[in-house]
């Protein structure tokens, strides 16, 4: 990833995006996200496997113990719990035209990831000043993006793959660094 987030900073952003989606028990699209689930490298548990070079390969925490690693998912899943609960409560101010609009970006094949990143924030920009300033900026640009992806993906479910990555990205992208403390607080 060229913005400087590291696979460490993948696997927790997309730990993070895959436990608040999870998170939503009466989605249309459990069955897409059980399909991408398998297609996440976010589990550490079995990954130190035997490369063909008879060299063992670490994906994700080279120097970490796997408790450590396994401590720091579970943090990540209550974080991503947490955050859906508030999304629960934001939900009424996102309108049903934006998801439409958002959705039908997603569709449009001619748009580049880039272009689809863009769409994203545009559409954040939007939102973020309908709601109260008691919770940040970030924290709020944080559930209002991951709230958006759900929001596509229960449109679309054959989005689902799609509004994923994007969503990964720009988090990645935009909100790193307040993920990255995020975590981090809740390790101490």
């Amino acid at each position: 990833v060229s913005n400087g987030s590291s696979l460490q900073d993948e696997r927790i952003t997309n730990l993070l995006v895959f436990g608040f989606l999870q998170s939503c028990p009466h989605a249309s699209f459990h069955k897409e996200l059980e399909v991408l689930g398998h297609e996440l490298p976010v589990h550490t548990s079995g990954s130190d496997e035997l490369q063909t070079d008879g060299n063992r390969c670490s994906y994700f925490m080279e120097d970490a113990a796997e408790t450590d690693s396994e401590s720091q998912e579970a943090v990540i899943r209550d974080i991503a719990r947490h955050l859906a609960r508030i999304g629960d409560r934001m939900e009424y101010g996102i309108r049903p035209g934006l998801v439409d609009s958002l959705a039908a970006q997603f569709r449009n094949q001619s748009l580049s990831e880039e272009d689809r990143r863009q769409g994203l924030a545009a559409v954040l920009q939007q939102l973020v000043h309908s709601y109260p300033a008691d919770m940040g900026q970030e924290k709020t640009l944080l559930v209002l993006t991951m709230l958006l992806a759900r929001k596509v993906a229960e449109h679309s479910p054959a989005l689902l793959r799609d509004v994923f990555h994007t969503t990964v990205n720009f988090i990645n992208q935009n909100l790193l660094t307040y993920l990255r403390n995020l975590v981090q607080s809740e390790m101490d």
